[in-house]
């Protein structure tokens, strides 16, 4: 996958996340592109090995991979917002 694939993905894996989990975040559409694409990389690495797969390209099983993984981050994320 290309660098523009890996942001398309990350762009829809993070706002398909932030959808899942509303609420009030900073950072805006770059924090949620960075999100995306970290957690693609982190569902990717989780999934493989759970060996469900790896995120390899802009199909459906990816995006699950991805926004799973992003969702994952966003958590990780506020937990340590709350705090700072």
């Amino acid at each position: 996958m290309g660098i523009i694939s890996w942001i398309i993905l990350g762009l829809v894996a993070g706002v398909i996340a932030k959808w899942i989990l509303p609420g009030r975040d900073p950072g805006g559409i770059v924090l949620t592109i960075v999100i995306g694409i970290v957690g693609a990389v982190i569902g990717g690495y989780i999934g493989t090995l759970l060996g469900f797969g790896k995120a390899t390209g802009f199909n459906l099983h990816s995006l699950v991979i991805a926004v799973a993984g992003s969702i994952i981050l966003l958590l990780i994320y506020r937990m340590f917002a709350r705090r700072a």
